[in-house]
């Protein structure tokens, strides 16, 4: 507001927040010191409450600021706490002194990341950044239909009549050197730089992947505005100026991600953050061998399997940088096929005479809908009054062509998005995907190992194989008290929303309770008689399937693992509430007794309640569903 008053007004009315108090040692001028030790040696995100087994507290003594990452730079501040977090006596699970901390059913705690449970030291980074002026950078109005994120703020001097709430899309600044051209040099490009502990060939990968986004700015108008560089020595991969992707391990797999560091005033991205977790492509090359069991000798090292899982890496490479460009995900499935690149890609494998066919396995370059986000966000206008009109033309002629934006929050209730899907039937998707399944287990044995593995590592590999249904099950139960709607604005002339018809929810049930059939869920004879106890050395891990029978191999718990996973997709409470209510809004269209009967039926569960099977079956209301 240009009224003082009016401002004083808004600061009053909202309480602030003191972060910490100082003592002051010293004075020199504008100038103050202050020991800031004891805020940076604080347990400031609670890990100690997030420790597991047993309780924690930090302790000072043993604790100390990180020299050797506490860093200066012209734009940011980097200091690193080195934190010591001792369990304390009594806790739960608190017994074992050094080490130790999982158990035999994969339970992850303390001690299997840290040499001592009882002690175990974490460096937390503090950062303190400089924000740009403001006035030198134009943000650009958020639309949930362009697929990007959004910071947002209230303006209480808005008029009446305009929304309070104001929202700016994230992205970095990119400007062009001559903003009349239809393409132009930038006046800074934006750079990533990789981290070069990266190994080969995995490196290189990631570079191609990461360096896909260059198509997208060069039709957005920018000629070498996206490059994508191995991090010299020179430059710090905590200075603000510079992004980064970085390959971290793990113990266990775990997310991969692009963060950023974004101005909270305008939504400028001012340095974007990608972390790659090393265990990834292990586990595409192990998704690999148990569909293709490629080992016939069992001393071959097929091209194929490091191929696959490359191609996923690039896609991973892509796709969190694309995060950290101001993208959220995209799991909508479009007509056009894999429109983008920032979806959660499953392996595309199809059956074809007989014989696996892997050759478009993952995509090998940005999709569509990622060059029209990037169009949304970046596209410069001589004049910025004229942004606002080609940027709704932007929109409209991607959604002409079915290239549009869907995300996260619609999952399970859009019949349309899903993520680690392909196709747009999900019904006759998830009956292919059922007979490749079926097609790899029939041939899954040894040549799935190499020579010289113990056997009972088979189950590894059978593991991921054995539930290679379960994301095409969340994405056909999708269709079961689904929805089509889209992201809707007034005057636009489109349909806001639509149930899933009858006879494609009928669809789904039925390829859903197929899951559940005897012959889908049982393990092949010849996998059981091959699949002996764990030797020593060779412990169990959270990676295998549960068991009930000692040091065997379990063969009832994996259909177990699976059809609880259909079943609770089937049943999941959001799901029930939305069958009960379309089906009072509709008969037509299947209710959650439908459902229940189905499950029952095809579970054999009906015989034991009943030994005929009833018309209808009643309210559910204290019913559940076991074994």
């Amino acid at each position: 507001s240009s009224n003082p008053a009016e401002v004083v007004a808004v600061e009053d009315a909202f309480a602030p927040a003191t972060l910490f108090g100082f003592a002051v040692a010293a004075v020199t001028g504008d100038r103050v010191l202050v020991d800031a030790t004891d805020f940076l040696l604080r347990d400031v995100n609670n890990y100690a409450l997030r420790m597991r087994p047993g309780t924690y507290r930090v302790d000072p003594s043993r604790s100390a600021i990180y020299m050797p990452m506490t860093v200066g730079f012209p734009e940011n501040t980097e200091i690193e706490a080195s934190l010591t977090y001792v369990r304390q006596p009594g806790g739960a699970g608190a017994g074992g002194g050094l080490g130790g901390g999982g158990d035999a059913d994969g339970f992850q705690g303390v001690g299997d990341v840290a040499a001592s449970a009882e002690a175990p030291t974490l460096r937390v980074h503090h950062s303190f950044v400089k924000l740009p002026e403001l006035g030198t950078y134009q943000p650009r109005l958020y639309d949930p239909r362009a697929g990007f994120g959004s910071m947002t703020f209230s303006d209480y001097s808005a008029p009446l009549g305009e929304p309070m709430t104001k929202r700016f899309i994230r992205r970095h600044r990119l400007e062009k050197r001559d903003p009349s051209a239809a393409v132009s040099e930038p006046v800074e490009p934006i750079v990533y730089y990789l981290d070069p502990g990266t190994p080969e060939p995995i490196r290189s990968a990631l570079l191609d992947g990461a360096r896909w986004w260059d198509q997208a700015y060069q039709e957005a108008g920018f000629r070498g505005g996206f490059r994508v560089e191995l991090r010299p020595p020179g430059i710090s991969s905590h200075d603000v100026r510079y992004n980064v992707i970085n390959w971290v391990h793990r113990s266990t797999r775990g997310w991969s991600s692009g963060g950023s560091v974004t101005d909270p005033r305008t939504g400028e991205i001012l340095k974007g953050r990608v972390t790659l977790g090393s265990l990834r492509i292990r586990q595409d090359y192990m998704i690999a061998e148990g569909l293709l069991s490629p080992y016939e000798d069992g001393d071959e090292t097929p091209p194929e399997l490091a191929e696959w899982a490359l191609a996923r890496i690039r896609q991973l490479s892509a796709h969190e940088v694309g995060h950290t460009l101001g993208l959220g995900h995209n799991y909508y499935n479009s007509e056009k096929g894999r429109i983008s690149v920032m979806d959660y890609p499953h392996p595309l494998v199809t059956l074809e005479d007989g014989r696996l066919d892997y050759s478009d396995v993952y995509e090998a370059e940005i999709g569509e809908w990622d060059r029209v986000a990037i169009a949304y966000g970046y596209s410069v206008y001589a004049d910025e009054s004229e942004a606002p009109p080609a940027l709704k033309r932007t929109l409209d002629d991607a959604w002409a062509e079915g290239i549009r934006y869907l995300s996260n929050q619609d999952q399970s209730a859009h019949a349309r998005v899903d993520q680690w899907a392909n196709g747009m039937n999900p019904s006759a998707d998830l009956d292919a995907v059922m007979g490749i399944r079926r097609f790899a287990l029939d041939r899954f044995g040894e040549r799935a190992i190499k020579n010289g593995m113990p056997m009972a590592t088979m189950e590894e590999v059978l593991v991921p194989l054995y539930m290679h249904h379960r994301y095409q099950v969340t994405s056909t139960a999708s269709s079961v008290g689904g929805m089509h709607y889209i992201y809707a604005f007034r005057g636009d002339g489109r349909t806001p929303v639509e149930p899933v018809s009858a006879t494609d929810q009928r669809a789904a049930i039925q390829a859903l309770l197929a899951t559940l059939a005897p012959s889908a869920l049982a393990v092949p004879r010849t996998v059981l008689a091959s699949l002996p106890p764990r030797p020593t050395g060779y412990g169990r891990t959270r990676e295998l399937f549960p068991r009930y029978t000692g040091v065997m191999f379990d063969a009832i718990s994996p259909a177990v693992v699976a059809s609880d996973h259909t079943i609770s997709e089937l049943l999941e409470p959001a799901r029930a509430a939305r069958l009960v209510e379309q089906h009072a809004l509709d008969p037509a269209l299947p209710g959650l007794e439908e459902v229940i009967a189905g499950t029952l039926a095809a579970t054999g569960a009906m015989r034991a309640i009943h030994p005929m099977r009833p018309k209808s079956v009643g309210p559910c209301a204290g019913w559940r569903l076991t074994g």
